[in-house]
């Protein structure tokens, strides 16, 4: 029922904002996370690495130096007496490396397959020479078998020393990590290739449980530090956001408006001083708009003195009103603003020349015109230094009718402000019990006869019952 001055922003679009990619507290969450993520990203990075790449690095240190050894073993000269064929594997020479190859394995237990292999003429391509470890769901290789050896880069170095692959090798004999080392002839030339392979299936494995883990954590640090970086950016950036807000309302005019930090830091004592700034904004804004009220007030008697029939009419209208205001039960805080706008509630006639206000005859358009426009004028007279709004709409709507064909705005029911409505039975009763000098003021009686009959089209019919009743 009662009007109250607008707030351009509600409790719901300042959260909003207060969680907008461009607040502060949002810029301070995101840079904690993206700080904790890096650093525990970089950490586990940096860890899981390391301890792969060293247990690799062991491995492939290892691996090529049993091939290096075990080829030192291998009789140069059988590898030259294999024949190269499906028969060969019948030849003694093909016996022989075989129980040789087979020693090398049993003395590595680890090792999966050990086989002698050399260059043809295809670049890229080489054959098997010995071949003894059966390969689950394939058969042995055969001497003169082709291999392809240009996926492996590192067995084709094998003829200039000891070699190991760089990377687990998934291929058609499973996951395996393979060395290498050059077979020599007795004028110190490489014949052919040792190789030894290694089921890297646990490595494998263990790398892509490492990998699981890393996403796991990565995904739990995630959480952590959003839940964390939101914790401590909110105990930061709080009390920047209560400030953000004391700004915002005492822009907007609530000078009375009072910052709550309990911090004993620096922003706590910015807020100490925010509010002192506030509260001496407020004292002084009082004084002024106490000053300018005297000066509007002054004017407004000033209008009246010049007709002794109009005279004591504003005071008089702040009496009444404030006492039907008292009636229905409005605060003693919104009396008395009541009772200082209906002192103003007809500064306007300041824009109307005194011989269109003391006229005897009938007025003209044009100067009902005049007349008729005096309520907005007395807004925007007052509007400058006068920000509560139902002081202003006192002014301005206390010529407005419950039926909707008042002025300046036709305003209708509810929809004119309430202590308008008020100022306007006051009004009414102090014109029709005052005389003029073109008629005589109506009795006391007559004029709550008036009232009663504008109930419902002039007048809200509560507001002049309640008036009745502090009449009586």
């Amino acid at each position: 029922m009662i009007c109250c001055g607008k707030i351009s922003d509600t409790p719901e679009t300042m959260k909003f904002k207060a969680f907008s990619f461009n607040s502060f507290r949002v810029k301070v969450t995101l840079a904690l996370i993206f700080s904790l993520l890096f650093i525990t990203g970089l950490d586990n990075f940096i860890l899981y690495e390391y301890n792969i790449r060293l247990q690799f690095k062991n491995l492939q240190e290892k691996l090529k130096t049993i091939a290096a050894t075990a080829a030192i073993d291998i009789d140069s000269n059988l590898i030259e007496k294999v024949p190269l064929n499906k028969e060969g594997v019948s030849s003694a020479a093909y016996k022989k490396l075989a129980e040789q190859l087979k020693k090398i394995k049993e003395v590595n237990p680890q090792l999966k397959y050990v086989y002698t292999i050399a260059k043809t003429e295809k670049p890229g391509i080489w054959k098997f020479i010995v071949d003894p470890s059966p390969h689950a769901g394939y058969r042995t290789s055969l001497p003169g078998d082709e291999y392809e050896a240009f996926r492996f880069p590192e067995m084709l170095k094998a003829y200039e020393g000891p070699s190991v692959d760089e990377k687990l090798v998934v291929d058609e004999w499973g996951v395996t990590l393979s060395g290498y080392a050059p077979i020599y002839d007795k004028s110190l030339l490489p014949i052919a290739v040792l190789g030894v392979d290694i089921d890297a299936q646990e490595v494998y494995t263990l790398q892509n449980a490492a990998r699981i883990k890393t996403l796991f954590v990565l995904i739990l640090v995630i959480a952590v530090s959003i839940i964390l970086g939101a914790w401590v950016s909110m105990g930061v950036t709080q009390p920047v956001q209560n400030l953000v807000e004391g700004t915002r309302r005492i822009a907007a005019g609530d000078l009375d408006y009072k910052v709550e930090i309990k911090t004993k830091d620096e922003i706590g004592e910015l807020a100490k001083a925010f509010n002192i700034m506030a509260g001496n904004l407020s004292a002084s804004r009082q004084k002024l708009q106490d000053y300018f009220y005297r000066v509007v007030q002054s004017m407004v008697r000033s209008i009246e003195a010049k007709d002794h029939y109009t005279r004591g009419h504003s005071d008089r209208v702040s009496e009444y009103a404030g006492r039907i205001a008292r009636a229905i039960g409005f605060s003693d805080e919104q009396i008395e603003m009541l009772e200082r706008a209906a002192q103003l509630h007809d500064i306007g006639k300041l824009g109307i020349h005194e011989d269109v206000l003391n006229k005897k005859s009938a007025l003209s358009d044009s100067e009902w015109d005049l007349v008729h426009r005096h309520p907005a004028v007395g807004e925007e007279i007052l509007k400058p230094i006068f920000l509560d709004e139902e002081m202003l709409a006192v002014v301005r709507s206390h010529h407005e009718r419950f039926d909707g064909k008042g002025y300046p705005d036709g305003l209708r029911a509810d929809e004119i402000n309430i202590f308008a409505q008020i100022v306007s039975v006051a009004d009414s009763y102090d014109a029709m019990t005052s005389s003029r000098s073109y008629r005589v003021g109506l009795s006391k009686e007559e004029a709550i006869k008036r009232l009663r009959e504008g109930c419902g089209s002039q007048f809200n019919p509560k507001i002049v019952e309640a008036f009745i009743k502090v009449l009586g």
